[in-house]
């Protein structure tokens, strides 16, 4: 027979209405009280009747995440695995559970995150990306449904909570970076143009260029606009060059370690004839060959103030609609070396 909240008063010798303030975390119940009651509740193994709190208290205790289509490479990707672990991380300290989606196409995530919200399957929302001509952030604004994004929003940027780095600059930094080790020609392979943190990191690119008299030629700037980008073709197109690029800013560490496996299939010896840089410093990073140099955006850091937030945002809904800004810091690793001067003597 399972164990009452009346098993616990009597034990506790409370009354059951105690028993439930403790289990609401009610400031009118003492910190005495409830580490007793607490006690109690666990030399009885008693457990929360979450389908009951639900019926009383409107709340599934649940969050739900919304990814990128399931067929994109996010889920090979250390990156979500690791931002998912923050986000897990902050839901097991509050109590929440977490309600996945796994459509792999846009409208079947759309669709599943209609499901969500009108089945009042979940509390609040965590949008996992920001993309021009979402359907998913709209919906839910006009719902009026909690949610947080994980990057900058593509418009509405006062009426948004969301929680990102400062990916103009992080960008900005790894290219100044790789000009200090005296690299100009500099190649920039970016992500799909759809997503505003492609957009941004590419913006910082520009920035560190124009601001160090670079020219920046178009050749040396690719896109992997697919799910599958195709390694193969673009080292084959930087080698063709007539003057192949020294170093390499990547966008996404996965994306830099199948080309950097291309490149070096085909000869090209790394750092000693072409620096490459890339993002988040996962254990991409650390197993790349040559273990990459990086812009550490701490992943699980994101993942939990996203979910921290949400949770703050479901407690107290009138809270301001802030932004969150995770500080980037740049990991040095073997993947980078000092660009020689054209003239100098071996």
């Amino acid at each position: 027979m399972s164990v009452t909240i009346k098993d616990v008063a009597k034990k506790a010798n409370v009354a059951p209405s105690t028993v439930s303030r403790v289990l609401s975390d009610s400031p009118r119940i003492s910190e005495k009280t409830k580490r007793k009651v607490r006690k109690v509740m666990d030399e009885l193994g008693y457990h929360i009747n979450y389908n009951g709190r639900v019926l009383v208290s409107q709340s599934t205790q649940t969050i739900g995440i919304v990814t990128k289509v399931s067929s994109d490479h996010s889920f090979e990707n250390p990156f979500f695995s690791e931002m998912l672990r923050g986000i897990s991380d902050a839901c097991h300290e509050n109590d929440y559970s977490i309600y996945l989606t796994t459509g792999n196409t846009e409208e079947a995530i759309y669709q599943e995150v209609v499901k969500m919200v009108q089945g009042k399957r979940v509390d609040g929302v965590i949008v996992l990306y920001s993309r021009e001509g979402d359907k998913v952030v709209p919906y839910l604004r006009e719902c009026e449904f909690p949610f947080v994004m994980l990057g900058k929003p593509v418009e509405k940027f006062g009426e948004t909570m969301y929680v990102d780095n400062d990916n103009v600059q992080a960008s900005k930094d790894i290219t100044d970076y790789l000009i200090t080790l005296g690299h100009e020609r500099i190649g920039y392979i970016g992500g799909n143009s759809q997503y505003e943190v492609a957009r941004d990191r590419l913006e910082g690119f520009r920035r560190a260029m124009k601001e160090n008299g670079i020219e920046i030629k178009d050749e040396l700037l690719k896109n992997i606009q697919t799910d599958k980008p195709d390694p193969e073709q673009v080292a084959e197109e930087l080698l063709s060059l007539p003057d192949p690029p020294t170093a390499l800013v990547f966008t996404d560490e996965y994306n830099a370690s199948t080309v950097m496996r291309a490149l070096a299939a085909r000869g090209v010896k790394l750092p000693e004839e072409m620096s490459v840089v890339g993002f988040n410093n996962t254990m991409i990073s650390r197993l790349s060959a040559p273990p990459l140099t990086t812009v550490d955006t701490q992943s699980i850091q994101l993942g939990h103030e996203s979910a921290r937030n949400l949770i703050e945002l479901l407690k107290y809904p009138d809270t301001i609609k802030k932004s969150v800004i995770i500080p980037t810091v740049i990991v040095e690793r073997e993947s980078c070396k000092q660009r020689k001067a054209e003239n100098s003597q071996p």
